[in-house]
């Protein structure tokens, strides 16, 4: 079987992995930051683009933009603390 070249730059996977990795909320900035639309928004998006690249099923690459659009619009909120 013959693998085809990447339509996408060589880097693009890494980059787009690093870029989700500084956007995303994780344990220790999670309170600071899940209230703030517009950094969902970007993790949100972040993650589309890393499915995108890495060949996602489309549905699960809409999903995720349907949710960033619902957080810059406002009408979503972050939910309760996980430890609570």
């Amino acid at each position: 079987m013959t693998k085809t070249k990447s339509e996408w730059p060589d880097s693009s996977k890494e980059l787009a992995i690093q870029l989700h990795s500084q956007l995303r909320l994780n344990n220790k900035n999670w309170h600071e930051f899940k209230g703030n639309s517009d950094r969902r928004a970007a993790e949100l998006l972040s993650s589309a683009i890393v499915q995108l690249i890495s060949e996602g099923k489309p549905s699960d690459i809409e999903e995720l933009l349907k949710q960033s659009i619902r957080w810059i619009k406002k009408e979503i909120k972050a939910p309760s603390c996980p430890d609570h």
